[in-house]
């Protein structure tokens, strides 16, 4: 399931359901089936992803980088594998239709059908990352797919789940925020493992080179944090709203080793900017909602 990968998925529906609670009443139990589906939908990308590289014969375990796959360790049979892919797919969808009817009370609104439908794309893309005929994540689309569904998909729709209305044009920023940042995760990942993926895909990395995809890097963990930051400038004033900044230490380490070190080695970033974006979010979030506790 790469357990360390998880987090990931909980900073931007986090973020957008703390952002919801500092603005509005937000029932609990939307909000659990909210971070629920987010957890089952990352297993089922990542499950997806091992499956899609095991079929085409990719990510050989003399190749990897990064934690041994199950499959090519001999560790499950490909059926049963399958079997379970399809199990979390099912999970995802019965956890969504849970939050779907927990926060509209019905499956036939206005928003209710708006949500199913981003459900059912989530879904797909979570799937298809390596998995079909035509998969995006060996044409190097793998980057604006997390960006979206990690960051405006997850923020946005976490928070429009929970409070059935976007207020403002600049909710927008934390959600480019977070998509900055998952992006980044992905991208650490694929720096790390571009001499192997050079032979089968046309990632970021592959396409521009180790140096410029450092570069890129470090604009993506920039921009995630000016976009944030925007965010901040245009609420009312109060230190609370700056309690993100906390982690301001631990994405400076982050961009040091990732500028400094190549293939294996960059592998401990790849959770260091995971847990670094998670508690992003979470700080972030809860600056707001605290905010009006205090």
């Amino acid at each position: 399931m790469r357990l360390r990968t998880l987090p990931q998925s909980l900073a931007g529906v986090s973020l957008g359901l703390l952002l919801a609670v500092a603005d509005y009443e937000v029932d609990l139990w939307t909000a659990v089936f909210t971070l629920l589906t987010a957890v089952f939908l990352q297993i089922l990308s990542n499950t997806s992803n091992e499956l899609g590289d095991f079929l085409k014969g990719t990510d050989r375990s003399a190749d990897r980088q990064g934690p041994a796959y199950t499959l090519t360790e001999g560790l499950i049979s490909e059926k049963g594998y399958r079997t379970m892919v399809w199990s979390y797919a099912a999970l995802s969808a019965a956890s969504g239709l849970a939050m779907v009817w927990f926060s509209f009370g019905t499956f036939f609104s206005y928003g209710a059908i708006i949500t199913l439908f981003m459900g059912v794309m989530a879904i797909s893309a979570a799937m298809r990352y390596t998995l079909g005929k035509n998969p995006y994540g060996y044409r190097g689309y793998g980057d604006l797919n997390v960006f979206i569904y990690f960051g405006i998909v997850s923020v946005l729709g976490s928070y429009f789940v929970a409070a059935h209305v976007i207020p403002n044009w600049y909710l927008i920023l934390p959600a480019v925020s977070v998509g900055c940042l998952s992006t980044a995760v992905l991208n650490v990942n694929n720096i790390r493992d571009i001499e192997s993926d050079s032979l089968t895909r046309r990632t970021i990395p592959v396409r521009i080179g180790e140096r410029n995809a450092k570069i890129y890097h470090i604009f993506l963990v920039c921009a995630g944090w000016a976009a944030m930051t925007g965010y901040t400038c245009v609420r009312i004033f109060d230190w609370w709203h700056y309690l993100y900044v906390l982690t301001l230490p631990l994405f400076i380490i982050h961009l040091v080793k990732v500028w400094r070190l190549s293939g294996r080695a960059l592998d401990p970033q790849l959770p260091l900017l995971v847990t670094s974006t998670f508690l992003f979010s979470v700080l972030a979030g809860f600056g707001f909602a605290a905010f009006l506790v205090i």
